[in-house]
Order: structure tokens, then C-alpha cells, then sequence
């Protein structure tokens, strides 16, 4: 089932892995079938190294209709269909960890239009926003992205990472994410410049340790019987 579609992704997926914007078993991404409405999502807990097109699951809203190796979808799933159902001209959608764009996230600082390739990610107020905290595989995650994918095609997520979607297709949500990542790169490497993250700098907001003990996999997610 969207076997081509299980191609691309995890194509994507390995790129990501390749080229430093994802590492280990960080960030997933995903691809909406225009005909059918399915979305085709990135496995649970496999390194990239060994994904194979047929691990990618394929879900009907919170339903997983089709898991050829018995894979779990990403616990990101519920963020990626919360976007789809926000923005119906979405069809892909890639979330990284890349370490500038995260430092950002961590930082809780949206990053401005420093550049013009800003303009790729469809900025309405001349920013990359930073979406509140959630705990990542809750629908808290999930709610909480639900205004910032309305200001622009990409955003970060407070303590976690970034998000980037294309209303073409998962490998140009990638491209755009690499460019959010220059873009972020660059606003690091002025700030540091200008003296703006040295003068007066504090540590960051770190997530208590009994926010990190309560992760456990969504239980929204409807997975196929056993």
C-alpha cells in the first residue's frame, strides 16, 4: 500500500540522517496521499541506517491501517496528523533535530527573516515561531502547534526541535527544513558576533526530571490486532 510514497520517506529519512540534520533515532517525517487522505509516517524507535521502506506505517487519521513489519508509527504521529487536519494543503512533513534550529527551540527564540530564503518558509510575521512546550507523543505536543503552523510553514518546538511541511511533497518539507537550519545557523553565528548571546547570557530552561519520567507512547494511536 503507497509503496512509492514508503520510498520517498524513508528515502528522506535517510537523507536527514546523512546530511547531520537528524542523528540516532531523532525525528521523523511523513507524507499525506492527496487521493486517499493516508499518510504514510516513519516507524518508532529504528535507526535510520536500517529503515526500510516497507517499516513506514501507513495511518487513516489516528488508525494505523497498514504495518507490514509490526512497527509502531513514530510517537510524533499525533503532531504530524494535527498538522494535516490544520492545514489540508500540507502533503509532507519533516521534524528534525537539527542543532542550530534546536538550540533556538531550547532557547524558546523565534528566529527572524535574517535572510531572504526566509521567504521559502511562508513567514506571515517575519519569523520562525516557536510553539509552546508539550510533552513529546502527548496531544498536548500536538495542540500546542496548532497556531504557530498557521504563522508559517516551519516552527520549533519549545525543549524538542523543529517542524517544516510543503504543500508538494516530504522531499521539499526536507529542503525547507535545511534551509530553516542555515537560516538558524546564521542568526546563531551574528547574535554570537554582535555579543548578544555572551553579555548578560543565562542558562537556558531545562525540563524538570518528573517531566521526563512521565514519556510513554500514545495511547490515541489505534494499532492493528495482534
Amino acid at each position: 500500500m503507497l509503496e512509492e510514497l514508503k520510498e520517498r520517506v524513508t528515502a528522506v529519512a535517510k537523507r536527514a540522517q546523512s546530511e547531520g540534520l537528524c542523528k540516532h533515532k531523532s525525528g521523523n517525517f511523513s507524507m499525506r496521499d492527496t487521493e486517499t487522505g493516508l499518510v504514510v509516517v516513519t516507524p518508532s524507535g529504528v535507526d535510520r541506517d536500517a529503515l526500510r521502506p516497507a517499516d513506514c506505517v501507513v495511518m487513516d487519521g489516528l488508525r494505523v491501517v497498514e504495518a507490514a513489519t509490526g512497527l509502531r508509527p513514530t510517537s510524533e504521529a499525533l503532531v504530524h496528523l494535527r498538522i494535516y487536519r490544520e492545514r489540508p494543503d500540507v502533503v509532507g512533513v519533516a521534524h528534525t533535530h537539527s542543532q542550530y534550529a534546536t538550540t533556538f527551540a531550547v532557547l524558546g527564540r523565534p528566529i527572524p527573516a535574517i535572510v531572504y530564503e526566509a521567504s521559502y518558509l511562508h513567514p506571515s510575521k517575519a519569523r520562525i515561531p516557536v510553539a509552546p512546550y508539550g510533552r513529546p507523543g502527548t496531544m498536548a505536543a500536538a495542540d500546542v502547534v496548532a497556531d504557530a503552523i498557521h504563522e508559517a510553514d516551519a516552527f520549533l518546538m519549545r525543549s524538542h526541535g523543529a517542524v517544516v511541511v510543503s504543500a508538494r511533497d516530504v522531499e521539499d518539507a526536507y529542503l525547507n527544513a535545511c534551509y530553516l537550519e542555515e537560516i538558524a545557523e546564521l542568526y546563531y553565528h551574528a547574535l554570537t558576533a554582535g555579543g548578544a548571546l555572551t553579555a548578560g547570557a543565562v542558562d537556558p530552561e531545562a525540563l524538570p526530571a518528573s517531566e521526563l519520567q512521565k514519556w510513554a507512547y500514545p495511547s490515541e494511536i489505534v494499532l492493528p490486532e495482534q
